[in-house]
């Protein structure tokens, strides 16, 4: 069965399962998820636990032998199966099956799993692994729900930011300085319950107290971009250049969702209705309204004279002498970004 990630605490409470497979980029997520049915396979008597992880060249025959030994005291076991690339192959794929179908009460499985494509939760061995238990899916925590999750993660510990503007935009400051960083961020929330007793927590304090952690990803600047938000452009053409990013990848990112955008302007002009545009242009989820807000912010010129940056900062990424452009690509990349933005009009 397909479980939430938010519902799997309620199903550890009425059953264990002898199989679940818990799949997702976040990290810190996918452990807590794991963690749980650890501490509910402990409280049931699993007593032993066996860690496999499929990396290149792994015998999937020691799943199958792990899956038939058990302890000469007859202890119940946890088997982790890792498997980092989501990918396990015609044998692993065959030998997984295998595995899911197996029923014992001495032994619980535990699968994890990186984020899968929709082929892959298609396929025969994810469906054997979801049909013989629980398949928990971990979804990443969207950058406009993040100030909301760090207010949850603070009232865990018993803390909560002031009411009212200084409390959001105590919850904001946060959300900007950790984006793209779970895991730091939830060692930053660790931080201030170690620091400051349970309560309310000023803006002050946050400030004195949260790093900037923050890690871009180049593929998100798409929703800053769409959404015209200016200090969050900034921001993350400022993290991506001091991590080192290369210049000509940010470049080809922004280029890529303008030129998305021109297509479907003239589309639109020619009559086009809205929905076929976006799956014509394979725009899915939150990047469907972000696409929509975009189009009615900028016109078909607009675009056209973006494309034409675009085109002489690539010669100038490339090494080229190009005139009229600032001496540092990333000062260009800002120039593009801003070029599609609110801020062009002030």
């Amino acid at each position: 069965m397909q479980l939430r990630a938010d519902s799997l605490e309620a199903q550890l409470g009425k059953s264990l399962l002898p199989l679940y497979t818990v799949y997702g980029d976040e990290a810190l997520l996918v452990q807590e998820a794991v963690d749980r049915i650890r501490a509910a396979a402990r409280a049931a008597g699993y007593a032993e636990r066996e860690v496999l992880t499929c990396e290149r060249g792994f015998d999937w025959g020691v799943l199958g032998a792990a899956g038939q030994s058990m302890s000469l005291f007859g202890e119940r076991k946890v088997l982790e199966m890792r498997i980092p690339t989501g990918k396990p192959g015609k044998d692993g794929a065959e030998a997984l099956s295998r595995h899911a179908a197996l029923r014992s009460d001495e032994l619980l499985t535990i699968v994890t799993l990186p984020r899968l494509d929709a082929a892959t939760q298609k396929s025969a061995w994810f469906g054997a692994l979801e049909q013989h238990g629980a398949a928990v899916r971990v979804d990443a925590v969207e950058r406009h729900r993040l100030p909301d999750w760090i207010g949850q993660r603070l009232s865990l510990q018993g803390q909560r930011v002031e009411n009212g503007e200084s409390g959001k935009r105590a919850l904001q400051f946060m959300a900007d300085r950790v984006e793209g960083n779970l895991l730091a961020a939830h060692q930053e929330i660790l931080k201030l319950g170690l620091l400051y007793p349970a309560g309310v927590l000023s803006f002050e304090q946050i400030q004195d107290v949260v790093l900037n952690v923050a890690r871009y990803d180049v593929f998100k600047l798409n929703e800053a971009l769409l959404a015209g938000d200016v200090p969050r452009l900034v921001r993350m053409l400022d993290g991506l250049r001091g991590e080192g990013e290369a210049a000509p990848l940010v470049l080809w990112a922004l280029t890529e969702e303008i030129r998305t955008l021109a297509k479907m302007r003239r589309g639109l002009a020619a009559g086009k209705p809205m929905a076929a545009l976006l799956r014509e242009h394979r725009v899915w989820g939150p990047r469907e309204r972000l696409m929509e807000q975009a189009l009615k912010r900028v016109s078909e010129a607009e675009l056209e004279a973006a494309l034409m940056l675009a085109a002489r900062l690539d010669r100038q990424v490339k090494g080229l002498r190009v005139a009229g452009l600032p001496g540092d690509p990333w000062d260009g990349l800002l120039q593009l970004a801003m070029k599609i933005s609110p801020a062009r009009k002030h």
